[in-house]
Formats: C-alpha cells, sequence, structure tokens
C-alpha cells in the first residue's frame, strides 16, 4: 500500500479515535452528571456497546496504518535517537503501545469485576492525555527536524 493512503487511513482513523474518547471523556461525562443513575444505565450500555463495535476496527485501521508507517521510516528507527524525527517517532511509538497497556488493563479490570467508575475515568483521561502528546510529537516530527 502507497505511503499517502497509509497516511490517509491513519490521519482519519486517529481523528475518530481521538473525538470519540474525547466525546466520552469531556462532553459525555458533563452532559450526563446530572442525570438519575436510572436514566443513564441503559443509554450508558448502549453507547458502550456500539462504541466498543465502531473502535474495533477504527483501532485496527489506526494501528495497521501505523506499522505501515512506520515501516517505511524502519531505517530511521533503526538509531531511534539518531535524529530529531527518529527520537520523536520512537515516544510516538512507546505512547501508542503505552495506549494499546490501558486499553488492556481496562479489559482486565472489567472482567474481574474491578472496574469501578473512576478507575474507568482515570484510565480513560490518560489514554486521551497520551493521544493530545501523539499529536504534539506527529507534528513535531516534521517541524523540529
Amino acid at each position: 500500500m502507497s505511503y499517502a493512503i497509509l497516511l490517509i487511513l491513519h490521519l482519519a482513523a486517529a481523528v475518530a479515535f481521538i473525538g470519540t474518547l474525547f466525546y466520552q471523556v469531556v462532553i459525555w461525562r458533563a452532559a450526563t452528571s446530572e442525570l438519575a443513575e436510572s436514566s443513564l444505565q441503559e443509554v450508558s450500555a448502549r453507547l458502550s456497546a456500539v462504541t466498543r463495535k465502531v473502535l474495533h476496527w477504527v483501532v485496527l485501521v489506526l494501528y495497521g496504518a501505523g506499522i505501515g508507517l512506520a515501516w517505511h521510516y524502519r531505517g530511521v528507527l533503526a538509531d531511534p535517537f539518531g535524529s530529531p524525527f527518529a527520537t520523536l517517532l520512537t515516544l510516538k511509538i512507546l505512547l501508542a503501545l503505552s495506549i494499546v497497556g490501558h486499553y488492556l488493563a481496562i479489559a482486565v479490570l472489567l472482567r474481574r469485576g474491578r472496574l469501578t467508575v473512576r478507575r474507568n475515568r482515570l484510565l480513560h483521561l490518560a489514554v486521551l492525555l497520551q493521544m493530545l502528546l501523539i499529536i504534539v510529537l506527529a507534528k513535531g516530527m516534521f517541524h523540529f527536524s
């Protein structure tokens, strides 16, 4: 697949992923903070189910295209601290792997029945902050190198 197509797929999936998470962390929380738990539970459960189905595909495209783009820069990544570009790309990849780790933690906590509302919010906030840092690093890769 060409670099341009991988880049477009990666950017579109990143927009969808970050937008969805921003909606969940900021907008949904603010909009539902004063609703009764009984009215919120059913809508929240349905929204979560649909979000998971859609995001599985979005994440597959995001990380698949990201791997393809990283392969394009494999020579640069051979020396991860050899240039500002390589360092920023390496940090971006490490943050992307950290996000996977956070979602694995959510899955494990959910399976074990230990995912509290507070933990869920904190983990999602951490992921959102990491995503925002990835955006800054991505822009920096081409402006500081």
